[in-house]
């Protein structure tokens, strides 16, 4: 974990330092997303938990922030972050019953991305596909279940595929759908110990509008 943080970390400072003979410089981009999850588990125990006890978690939207460092016409390393989602859970099989909301939680999730945009930096449309490194922290966890929530990191790979269309020089509008790897596990404390472990396999779809400085 440590050392794909400091893969992570150098990446983002990369966006920022780096320096190029490129001429087009840093790409800012924000928009909407749409973040759905995907997710499964491995059900919910704990003693005095029913059996099939299980929870599903939903899909959130939110906005998202990018900046990318171009390093040659066509590489270029993005940076994306964004408001956190909050991502609520409800309660299925055995304890259906409980309802909505059984668990929510803010995910921080930044992600670094080394692209490779097609055709050339004066055509009207790019497409473009990444490899990355996501970085996801749970923060704001609630539960009905247990006053007392933790959830765990996790450091996974992520691909993005997207469309860059250039209105001018500086302005332009993207579509991207990107996919990540996020697995977490679950410990509530209340009268007993509740634990689970989620495997999110979330896939994020953004448009919005691009700026080139």
């Amino acid at each position: 974990m440590k050392l794909r943080l400091t893969i992570l970390a150098a990446g983002a400072v990369a966006v920022m330092t780096t320096g190029s003979a490129f001429a087009e410089g840093l790409t800012f981009k924000t928009g909407a997303i749409r973040y759905n999850t995907h997710s499964k588990t491995n059900g919910i125990s704990g003693i005095g938990i029913p059996a099939g006890a299980d929870a599903q978690v939903g899909d959130a939207s939110t906005v998202v922030f990018t900046i990318e460092r171009a390093l040659t016409p066509n590489v270029g390393v993005e940076l994306v972050l964004g408001i956190p989602p909050t991502v609520k859970s409800r309660a299925t099989g055995s304890v259906a019953f409980l309802g909505d909301n059984v668990l929510s939680a803010k995910n921080l999730a930044p992600t670094v991305f080394v692209n490779y945009h097609f055709g050339a930096p004066g055509d009207a449309l790019r497409p473009y596909v990444g490899l990355g490194l996501n970085y996801t922290k749970f923060v704001s966890i609630q539960s009905k279940l247990a006053p007392s929530v933790q959830m765990s990191e996790s450091m996974g790979m992520a691909w993005v595929g997207g469309v860059d269309y250039a209105i001018n020089r500086q302005w332009g509008l993207y579509a991207s759908a990107s996919s990540l790897d996020v697995r977490s596990n679950v410990v509530g404390v209340a009268s007993t110990v509740l634990t689970t472990s989620i495997d999110f396999r979330p896939v994020v779809y953004s448009v919005g509008a691009s700026y080139k400085f």
